[in-house]
Formats: C-alpha cells, structure tokens, sequence
C-alpha cells in the first residue's frame, strides 16, 4: 500500500484527468475502493494502475503476499496496462471490456478498465471469477458503469 501512497503524493489535488477530459478520478476515492475490495477475503492485491501500470491507489492486503518482488509486480502492472489499452481498438466493434481474468496455478489475475486507467487485482487461484468480477464491479459503483456507456 504504501507504493501507492507514494505515488497518491505526486498529484497535488488527487484528481487526474482521464482519456475524457470532463471527467476525474478522484484518487482518494479510488484508494477508499480498492481498501474495501481488499475487504472480501479472496483477494490479495487491488491496486488502480494509470496507463503506463504506475500504481496510482491500492496495494496489497496487509499480511498477504501476491508471490511477486517489487520489481516483478511492477513488470505485471506494466503489461496489464498494455494489454487493457490494446483490448480498446476493438471496442467499436465488439463493445467495451467489462474485465479480463487470467487463471493462473497460484493465483487469479483480474483487470477491471476505468476510462483511461484499470482496477488490477490479484485473488487466490480457486476463486469463482465470475462472482467475484460482479462483487467487484458492483463495489467500483457509478463510475464503472459510465465507462461501459450504462
């Protein structure tokens, strides 16, 4: 957590502006969410990523590990970025990604799209992804749902 309270330092206001520039994220209201997604016990990391996978809000449960050093989790947030941003030039023709899971041996790796920023979490491998992707969508509120044109 603390990482992401570094970086929550950098931005002066603790809004950023998103891909729509209308719109913010309020930063503090992110690290609020991440903490309650922390809450349900089959995570172990939450975290917003901008677009380049710099952890903006978020981290790990305190007392959990997610396998990962420091600069391997910063590697996973770096390309989770990309991938998200990559999935987008289908949007038109296949709509918005809701979430994208990836079952791993150890753990679950799930990515969760915020206009121009994602909701990276890491949850225990036996975890049921669909349920969790509906607690978590639900728990992300309004703001989810603007971004999937709802």
């Amino acid at each position: 957590m603390s990482k992401g309270k570094n970086s929550l330092e950098k931005y002066s206001n603790s809004c950023i502006t998103s891909i729509v520039p209308e719109k913010k994220l309020d930063l503090s209201e992110y690290e609020l969410k991440c903490q309650d997604i922390l809450d349900d016990d089959e995570i172990r990391y939450a975290a917003l990523l901008d677009e380049s996978g710099m952890i903006l809000a978020g981290g790990k449960k305190p007392g959990m590990t997610v396998r990962l050093s420091e600069e391997q989790l910063q590697s996973v947030c770096t390309e989770l970025a990309s991938r998200v941003s990559k999935r987008k030039k289908f949007d038109n023709e296949l709509g918005h990604v809701k979430y994208s899971a990836s079952r791993r041996e150890h753990v679950v790796i799930m990515s969760f799209p915020i206009f121009d920023k994602v909701i990276m979490l890491v949850a225990e491998s036996n975890v049921n992804i669909d349920r969790l992707a509906f607690r978590v969508i639900s728990k992300l509120g309004r703001q989810w749902g603007e971004f999937v044109g709802e």
